[in-house]
């Protein structure tokens, strides 16, 4: 492989470049080795962007995965595609935060489990797309909690699930 072809691989994964381009992983970019050629790039200088492209690599595949936002198909009942976002809701992960504030672990699973209620219809107390949106969590310092840009991206995608799902009752 060729660095050219690497790189436009690792701008395609990043969303930069071609979307036709196959993704690139950041072990692949890692792993990566190149013949020097006459005429060709500096290797120091390809060694450093390599490894800057490794970082972003490895800080969009820690990013909370945003649900999918489309409407269910003919080919997918809504009460399954609403089961699908619950389960997608199950096995949210955020990375703690370290070194400063955070969200509190409890309130924010408490809120994620009243969400999956809400998405499968087995509470009485649903919670809304607006409650998810103004929701304010106390955050913790020196314990556990969770990194706060990364809840509150992935609770903007959700509200916008729990709208759906309050249109379809």
């Amino acid at each position: 492989m060729d660095v050219d072809t690497l790189i436009a691989r690792i701008e395609s994964t990043l969303g930069r470049g071609r979307s036709d381009v196959e993704p690139v992983t950041a072990d692949e970019v890692r792993n990566a080795t190149f013949r020097a050629r006459r005429g060709g790039y500096q290797e120091t200088a390809v060694d450093f962007a390599l490894e800057a492209f490794v970082v972003a690599l490895e800080t969009q595949a820690r990013r909370p995965v945003r649900l999918a936002m489309a409407e269910p198909t003919g080919q997918m009942l809504r009460e399954e595609w609403f089961e699908a976002q619950a389960a997608r809701v199950e096995r949210a992960a955020f990375r703690p935060a370290r070194m400063g504030a955070g969200y509190d672990e409890d309130e924010v699973d408490a809120l994620l489990d009243r969400i999956v209620a809400t998405l499968r219809g087995t509470t009485s107390y649903p919670v809304s797309g607006g409650e998810v949106r103004g929701v304010r969590f106390s955050t913790v310092l020196l314990r556990a909690g969770y990194l706060i840009a990364d809840v509150d991206a992935f609770l903007a995608g959700i509200a916008d699930v729990l709208d759906q799902r309050a249109q379809s009752d």
